[in-house]
């Protein structure tokens, strides 16, 4: 399972590179606000696309921010079929490149 306590380790990445992980997190904060989509959707999205990477970070903190945002579980159950949906499709979609005519 994932570790949520290497989190931490977030802020000595950023000693590092100080500039990078500046314009990570303004580039988080920008993509994430209210536009044109809610952040809600924006939420909704993002655990899609973290169930379809299979990132366990990513997946705990949208999951999180989702909520807060009012996302419901039911709007959460649909966002998983969504990306199962994806990933299935890829993996047919891909078949193609196995047939030969």
């Amino acid at each position: 399972m994932t570790d949520m306590n290497n989190l931490k380790k977030l802020s000595k990445i950023g000693t590092y590179v100080p500039k990078q992980m500046e314009l990570f997190q303004k580039l988080n904060e920008t993509v994430f606000a209210d536009g044109e989509l809610s952040k809600k959707t924006k939420e909704l999205i993002a655990l899609a696309v973290a169930l379809t990477t299979q990132c366990g970070y990513c997946l705990e903190i949208h999951r999180e921010k989702a909520i807060e945002a009012g996302a419901s579980e039911a709007e959460i159950s649909e966002t998983a079929f969504v990306a199962a949906a994806l990933r299935a499709g890829a993996a047919i979609t891909h078949a193609t490149e196995l047939i030969k005519e």
